[in-house]
């Protein structure tokens, strides 16, 4: 309780928390887009509830993790070299998630081009996704997403009661963006296919990140702000000559 005041009472804290919060919501964006595509290919009645499951899970593990930070940590310790890279268990979980992300998102513009693009291996011959096998897809980037967040954490501060109150309001963030942002991607077609461009290229960072090579998030997030600019500009154009 004590060291909860010296906290509070500490600007340095509070400007820790800030900057944290900010980078956990933006992180939180990745996680979020992909949710809302998954889940709008759901049935209407399941697909809130959907969402409300999986960021559920992104906050269950994000919390989880924090407590094991420990364990977090050594995570990013070589595990073994290779092309003159040390692969850490860090490196490899966001090798395969970004392999995941890259083969997710590559299938769903398939599936968006091809009329007939054929089952996917989660789904079996069925041609509507079941809710076990969505929320079993948002599980799994959920724990590359909650990994990567909570060590992005563990860099910008030393206080876990920092980091959970900035993993609460941004999971809390997520929650109340869900509906209107899966509601805006399904009105918008167009804007699917510049969703799945983003986790493309999301994935792609996350592998290039695995095998040792930083990419500057700012520079994702600029050429993800400039990408929506330019959507948004294409859809006031096409809602002007409706209207004409």
């Amino acid at each position: 309780m004590d060291q909860l005041f010296a906290l509070a009472a500490d600007p340095t804290a509070w400007a820790a928390l800030a900057t944290l919060i900010v980078m956990e919501v933006v992180l939180g964006i990745d996680n979020l887009i992909f949710i809302s595509i998954l889940t709008n290919k759901l049935p209407a009645h399941q697909q809130a509830r959907a969402r409300r499951i999986g960021i559920g899970l992104a906050l269950i593990l994000r919390l989880g993790l924090l407590g094991t930070i420990a364990i977090i940590v050594q995570l990013t310790e070589p595990l073994f070299t290779a092309f003159g890279h040390g692969f850490s268990w860090r490196d490899l979980i966001l090798i395969a998630g970004g392999l995941f992300l890259v083969w997710k998102a590559t299938k769903e513009i398939h599936h968006h081009v091809d009329p007939d693009p054929g089952p996917d291996i989660f789904e079996g011959e069925k041609a509507q996704m079941s809710f076990a096998s969505a929320i079993v897809q948002i599980l799994l980037l959920d724990l590359v997403f909650s990994i990567d967040s909570i060590i992005t954490a563990v860099g910008m501060t030393d206080h876990v009661p920092i980091m959970v109150i900035a993993v609460l309001v941004a999971v809390t963030v997520m929650l109340l963006a869900a509906n209107p942002l899966a509601r805006f991607i399904q009105a918008n077609p167009t804007v699917v296919m510049l969703a799945l461009g983003f986790l493309l290229m999301i994935g792609m960072v996350l592998i290039a990140e695995g095998f040792g090579a930083h990419v500057p998030k700012g520079y994702i997030y600029a050429a993800m702000a400039f990408s929506g600019l330019i959507e948004g500009l294409n859809m006031l154009s096409r809602r002007a000559k409706k209207t004409q």
